[in-house]
């Protein structure tokens, strides 16, 4: 009796191992051949599963786009480096240019027949009553 018991203790173990082989083989045969795809569980998940997948691309495109702004701003970094002193030597040669001195010499250089103004400016000052009298003189006009 102990024997017979042993052996289907024995013949079960065995058997437990073959069912776990079959199993595992099975699961990767299903996986293998897609006979999943067609089960009712998987068609149930197909929303979610394809909401998934684009999730994954639109991550994976939102990655590609922020690496290639980085790159382009590191690139306009670089130029506006190369670019700076330039546009300080230029900047500072349009203001000695337009110094008035400078403007004067180039116009007679040029002969443009501009004469350098030498008078300081004046002022007109209007008080109230002129502007008054002003204002009739265009109404009545």
């Amino acid at each position: 009796m102990q024997d017979s018991q042993q052996n289907q203790e024995f013949e079960d173990l065995q058997s437990n191992k073959k069912e776990k082989e079959k199993r595992k083989t099975s699961f990767f045969q299903v996986i293998l051949d897609g006979s999943f795809l067609g089960k009712d569980g998987f068609l149930n998940q197909l929303p979610f599963i394809l909401f998934l997948v684009f999730l994954g691309i639109l991550y994976i495109a939102n990655t590609f786009h922020s690496e290639r702004i980085l790159r382009d701003r590191k690139r306009l970094e670089l130029e506006i480096k190369e670019l700076q002193p330039e546009a300080i030597s230029i900047s500072s040669q349009l203001m000695l240019m337009s110094n008035q001195t400078e403007v004067a010499k180039l116009c007679k250089e040029h002969s443009l027949g501009l004469k350098e103004n030498l008078e300081p400016p004046y002022k007109i000052v209007l008080h109230d009553s002129d502007i008054k009298l002003i204002n009739r003189k265009t109404i009545k006009d």
